[in-house]
C-alpha cells in the first residue's frame, strides 16, 4: 500500500570533470547517490542542451558518470530539471538505464544497511548514512538546502515497512509471445470480459509485455523446481543423458548449469562429491495460481475431469486480480492446454464499508455472512448481494454492531476500525459490550457484538413477501385442478397477470445472460411486490371466493 509520509527534498551539486561548472538535482533519498550512474536532463532544456554527453564526479564515491538526455524520465519543470539516476534502486530509473545502457549499482543489503559497494558508509543503517551523506556534501560545499515535502511512499502490507527497492537476481518469464496469445484470446472473442470496459484493463496491461518476475524470497510456497550444481561438464552429461531440460551459464571460474524438473531430484545424482542444490526461491502465488484451471482436473494428465470441465463457462471475480491472475490464467491455459480456461469473465462490483473502505478482517469492518444469514436470512442475503451487483460502480454497505444484550443495530464508527475501541455502550439498554471483529483474545467482562447491516432490511422484506404470497395461495386450493387450460378464455387480468409475468421472466432470462444481476434483482422485485401482490393478489382474493372464478384464479396462481 502507498502511504503519505513527512519527508524531505534536498539540493545537491555534482562537479563537472571538465571546467569548473556544477550541475544541481534534488532528491528524497540522498543516500542512493552512491549508486548513481548518470544525471538525465531533458534533451531540449536549454539550461543543460549544451552539458549532454559531459561528465560530472560523484564526490563521495569518486565514480565519474555521464550528463544523458532523456525525454520520458525528466520533467524540465520539476525540481532543477536535473535527475540522479541510480538504477539499481527506482524502476523508473532502471528502465533509463536499459535505454542508455547504464551501469546498474546496488548498494543496499536486504536488511536495509549499506553494503560494501558504499565505501565508508558500509554496515550504516540506510537512514543513518542518508543524514552521513547529507553532512558529508555539505562539508564539501555541494550541499544547497532542504524543504519539507509530503512523499508517497510505497509499505509492505505484512510490515508495514517502508519498501526500498533494489537490485536482486530473480527468475522471469518472457512475455513476449505468451502476452500477444492472451491479448488474442480477447480481441478474437474467445474471451468476453464483462463489463467491456475492464478488457481494456487486461489489454493495456499485456500490452507492456513486460517479463514477469516469478521468484520469491519466502517461506511458503511452491518451490522452484530448479537444482543448482557445480561439477565437471562430463559428469553432468553423463547423468542426464537425454535431458533437455537443462541451462548452461558461465561463469568467471566455473560454469553453472540449471537443471528444471517436474519431480524432485536426487541430492546425490551426481555422486557425493557433486551434490545437486535446489534454488531456496518459491514460485510467485499467482503463478501457482494461474495454473488453478486445469492443475485441479490433473494436468498434465489427460484425465477425464480434465476433458469434461476444462474449459469452464464463467469465471467470476473482482477487478484488482484482473491483470494478476485472470490475464495469467488466460496465457497458461493457452500455452499449456491451446485452449482458454473459461469463456466469459463477469467482473463484480467490490463492496466497500459505509465509509468507502475496503472491507477486511483486519480493520474489523467486514460482515460474516453467517450472521447476516441468522439475522435476515439466506434469502435476503441472496437477494441484497445481487441487487449490489450493478455494473457502474462499486456498493457501499454501511455497517453496524449488533447489540449482544438487546440486539439493536449500532452503526460502526471510524474509532471502532482496526479494533481500536475496545468498549462501547448501546444508547438503548445503556449496557456496555466490545465492537465486532477479529479480537484474537477473549474478554471475561465484555461480550463481543456480531456484525451486521441494516441493507438487508430490503431482502428481507421482500423474502418475507414472497413467503406471504406463497402461504396465501396454498391456503387457497382447495378444490384445485392442474392445468392452466385455454388462456384465451380467461378474465382480462388472469391474461395481464401472465403477460406480466411472460415480459418478467424473458427480462430476468435476458438480464442473466448478459451478468445484469441488479437488473435481474429489479425486474422481480417490481413483478412480486407490485404486479403481482399488490394488484392481482388484491383482485384474486375476492374472485376465489366465488363459485364461477375460483377454479381460474386458482391455475393462474399455480401456474
Amino acid at each position: 500500500f502507498v502511504e503519505t509520509i513527512k519527508g524531505g527534498f534536498w539540493t545537491f551539486r555534482y562537479p563537472l570533470v571538465e571546467g569548473d561548472g556544477f550541475i544541481r538535482f534534488s532528491t528524497t533519498r540522498p543516500e542512493t547517490m552512491l549508486g548513481d550512474t548518470a544525471v538525465a536532463v531533458h534533451p531540449e532544456d536549454p539550461r543543460y542542451k549544451d552539458l549532454i554527453g559531459k561528465m560530472v564526479t560523484v564526490p563521495l564515491t569518486g565514480r565519474q558518470i555521464p550528463i544523458i538526455g532523456d525525454a520520458i524520465l525528466v520533467k524540465p519543470e520539476m525540481g532543477t530539471g536535473a535527475v540522479k539516476v541510480t538504477p539499481a534502486h527506482d524502476r523508473n530509473d532502471n528502465m533509463c538505464a536499459q535505454r542508455h545502457g547504464l551501469e546498474m549499482i546496488n548498494i543496499l543489503e536486504t536488511d536495509g544497511t549499506i553494503n560494501a559497494t558504499g565505501g565508508i558508509y558500509a554496515g550504516l543503517d540506510r537512514y543513518v548514512a542518508r543524514e552521513r551523506v547529507v553532512e558529508d556534501m555539505e562539508k564539501l560545499g555541494l550541499f544547497d538546502g532542504r524543504e519539507d515535502r509530503d512523499i508517497e511512499m510505497a509499505h509492505s502490507d505484512r510490515s508495514k515497512s517502508p519498501i526500498e527497492p533494489f537490485l536482486s537476481d530473480q527468475w522471469f518469464v518472457s512475455m513476449d509471445r505468451l502476452a500477444e496469445d492472451a491479448m488474442a484470446a480477447v480481441r478474437d472473442g474467445k474471451v468476453r470480459i464483462v463489463p467491456e470496459r475492464y478488457a481494456t484493463t487486461y489489454l493495456d496491461w499485456l500490452s507492456e509485455k513486460r517479463d514477469w518476475c516469478i521468484s520469491r524470497q519466502l517461506w511458503w510456497g511452491h518451490r522452484i523446481p530448479i537444482w543448482h550444481v557445480r561439477c565437471p561438464e562430463e559428469i553432468l552429461k553423463n547423468a542426464l543423458t537425454g535431458r533437455e531440460d537443462v541451462v548452461y551459464q558461465p561463469g568467471p571460474e566455473s560454469g553453472t548449469w540449471y537443471v528444471c524438473a517436474l519431480a524432485d531430484l536426487p541430492e546425490d545424482l551426481l555422486g557425493a562429491n557433486y551434490p545437486l542444490v535446489r534454488d531456496p526461491d518459491v514460485l510467485d502465488t499467482w503463478f501457482s495460481s494461474a495454473l488453478w484451471p486445469f492443475s485441479t482436473l490433473g494436468w498434465p494428465d489427460k484425465t477425464p475431469e480434465l476433458t469434461r470441465y476444462y474449459p469452464t463457462s464463467v469465471l467470476v471475480t473482482s477487478r484488482e486480480i484482473i491483470t494478476l491472475w485472470v490475464a495469467r490464467m488466460v496465457l497458461f491455459g493457452v500455452e499449456c492446454l491451446g485452449e482458454v480456461p473459461f469463456r466469459s469473465v463477469y467482473i463484480h462490483p467490490k463492496i466497500l464499508d459505509g465509509f468507502g473502505e475496503t472491507m477486511s478482517k483486519s480493520k474489523g469492518n467486514g460482515v460474516d455472512p453467517l450472521d447476516i444469514i441468522e439475522q435476515y436470512g439466506p434469502d435476503a442475503l441472496r437477494f441484497q448481494m445481487a441487487l449490489m451487483a450493478t455494473e457502474t460502480q462499486d456498493a457501499r454497505m454501511p455497517v453496524g454492531n449488533i447489540c449482544p444484550h438487546c440486539a439493536a443495530l449500532m452503526p460502526v464508527k471510524q474509532e471502532h476500525l482496526c479494533m481500536r475501541t475496545r468498549k462501547v455502550t448501546c444508547p438503548g439498554c445503556k449496557k456496555a459490550f466490545r465492537p465486532g471483529g477479529p479480537w484474537l483474545d477473549n474478554d471475561e467482562e465484555l461480550l463481543t457484538a456480531k456484525q451486521g447491516s441494516d441493507r438487508f432490511e430490503q431482502g428481507r422484506n421482500f423474502a418475507t413477501k414472497v413467503w406471504n404470497a406463497s402461504r396465501f395461495i396454498l391456503m387457497n386450493l382447495e378444490g384445485f385442478t392442474p392445468g392452466l387450460g385455454d388462456i384465451t378464455t380467461l378474465a382480462i387480468e388472469d391474461r395481464w397477470i401472465l403477460a406480466r409475468l411472460a415480459r418478467a421472466a424473458d427480462a430476468v432470462t435476458s438480464s442473466l445472460a448478459e451478468f445484469r444481476y441488479a437488473e435481474a434483482m429489479r425486474t422481480l422485485y417490481e413483478f412480486t411486490w407490485t404486479d403481482f401482490c399488490d394488484w392481482y393478489l388484491e383482485m384474486a382474493k375476492g374472485r376465489l371466493k366465488e363459485q364461477g372464478t375460483r377454479a381460474d384464479v386458482q391455475r393462474v396462481l399455480v401456474g
